[in-house]
């Protein structure tokens, strides 16, 4: 199963390193995911990350990124709804319905069904779906390797998500709660949680 990664939302010092670290370890995907930021930020960061690593970038916002830095795709989402004319690469996309997923399934190289679990990051965004509702997309096939689990993935869940037939999950909160962005300065015990993620995904 994919291990993708969303971006902190904020900018901070040791993100570049953090990044390039999961990398190596394993992740996937990185999702870079900066709500009203500035493009010289993203830029910025994208020129601190080793260029091996651009390949697995796909953006949320700032499009024309995709191809200065040579990422891997662009996200479209309610953020984002539409994507650059002409624009015909890799593309993914959030869905907050199986119906969505069932529509946008084809037209994506994947489709990130949100709200999965209740969030650990907002606590507001609560699961949308039962147990019996996941089983049974599975069954009919809307769920399947090309469809990723978001909201309050954690280590306890990832066996949950493989039996529900998910390609991969979005990982955030459960991760990113593991350094303060304003203080800290050791990622040790993010990276050794990263580890057991990937371990428990495989």
């Amino acid at each position: 199963m994919k291990l993708i990664l969303l971006s902190n939302p904020d900018f901070f010092v040791e993100e570049d390193k953090i990044l390039a670290t999961l990398f190596e370890e394993g992740l996937d995907i990185l999702h870079l995911r900066k709500p009203n930021s500035e493009p010289v930020f993203c830029e910025r960061l994208l020129t601190l990350l080793p260029e091996r690593y651009h390949k697995s970038v796909v953006v949320h916002d700032h499009f024309y990124l995709k191809e200065e830095f040579n990422l891997m795709g662009i996200h479209i989402s309610h953020h984002n709804p539409v994507p650059p004319a002409d624009y015909h690469d890799m593309m993914s996309r959030t869905c907050y319905t199986l119906d969505e997923v069932v529509e946008q399934k084809p037209v994506s190289k994947y489709v990130i069904l949100k709200n999965v679990f209740d969030s650990i990051s907002e606590p507001s965004y609560v699961a949308r779906f039962t147990q019996d509702e996941l089983y049974a997309a599975a069954r009919k096939g809307i769920i399947d390797k090309h469809v990723m689990a978001q909201g309050g993935i954690a280590l306890e869940n990832l066996d949950q998500l493989k039996e529900f037939g998910f390609g991969g999950a979005v990982i955030r909160g459960d991760l990113w709660k593991r350094f303060n962005i304003h203080r800290g300065s050791d990622f040790k015990e993010l990276i050794a949680h990263f580890r057991r993620l990937r371990k428990a995904a495989d």
